[in-house]
């Protein structure tokens, strides 16, 4: 059902101070840097594993990388954490 505007009908101009923010974390926020090396079997392996645990999301990693070693590989990650210091 839809209303019609009335003569009388003001719209609000209050300062957007008026709105409260969210608190601000207090802690640091840092980051932190993950390198897997192994088979690419394995480096998938150790991703979906640390996925099941809520650690991290697969494309979040990077693409494998070849190491230069035969049937090596690595997986970087770097992730956004709150300084425990």
């Amino acid at each position: 059902m839809f209303y019609t505007a009335t003569a009388d009908a003001t719209a609000s101009t209050a300062p957007a101070a008026d709105i409260p923010l969210p608190p601000t974390p207090t802690a640091p926020r840092e980051y932190i840097r993950h390198l897997l090396f192994g088979t690419p079997a394995t480096v998938q392996a150790t991703i979906r594993q640390l996925h099941q645990l809520g650690y991290a999301e697969p494309n979040d990693w990077s693409r494998p990388i070849p190491t230069g070693n035969p049937g090596e590989v690595m997986a970087t990650l770097v992730k956004r954490v709150i300084s425990q210091a």
